[in-house]
């Protein structure tokens, strides 16, 4: 793990991905995607709302604009997460690694939700961790990123929902 910015908790966890905390946060550009996993303040800013949004908006769970993908993430002690915000997530993250480009996942603190969505990339796309459960993958996570430290609601999510999750790596091809 390499920190990036003397100051900052920008990390490199995995060449061409790097988790931070809200510090990490800047507009995505060419050759450089950024995935803003915060409801506050990014999804809100992206949004031009205040409090929450209503349910109906088609970007309720997920904004994504050229280089930014902006997701309405909180990180409760309780899984009230939605499978879509992940797979919507992992299209694309997938996309932009694949295209060349570098992915920066950030969201407040640094240390659940964004380094989640990376173990979830790195398992599921790029194939360098392991398939079979979230608890393997995580274990394999942390000796990438010893700061990972997921909330007890979305370590419960991922732990439900890791098989439906699927594979989309180049290794498994599925």
């Amino acid at each position: 793990m390499e920190v990036v910015e003397p100051g900052s908790d920008l990390r490199e966890v995995y060449p061409r991905i790097f988790v931070g905390g809200q510090s990490a946060c800047r507009a995505g550009s060419i050759g450089h995607a950024v995935v803003h996993a915060c409801k506050s303040p990014c999804h809100q800013s992206a949004l031009g709302y205040r409090g929450s949004l209503p349910v109906d908006d088609p970007h309720y769970l997920a904004l994504a604009r050229d280089h930014d993908l902006w997701l309405n993430l909180i990180d409760p002690p309780v899984p009230l997460f939605q499978m879509e915000s992940f797979t919507r997530f992992l299209a694309f993250a997938a996309q932009r690694l694949d295209g060349g480009a570098t992915v920066t996942i950030h969201c407040n603190q640094g240390e659940s939700r964004s380094a989640s969505l990376a173990l979830l990339l790195l398992a599921r796309h790029v194939g360098v961790l392991a398939q079979e459960s979230f608890a393997a993958a995580r274990a394999e996570y942390l000796r990438l990123d010893p700061r990972y430290r997921p909330g007890a609601g979305i370590a419960r999510f991922l732990e439900e929902h890791w098989a439906a999750l699927g594979c989309v790596c180049p290794r498994c091809g599925s």
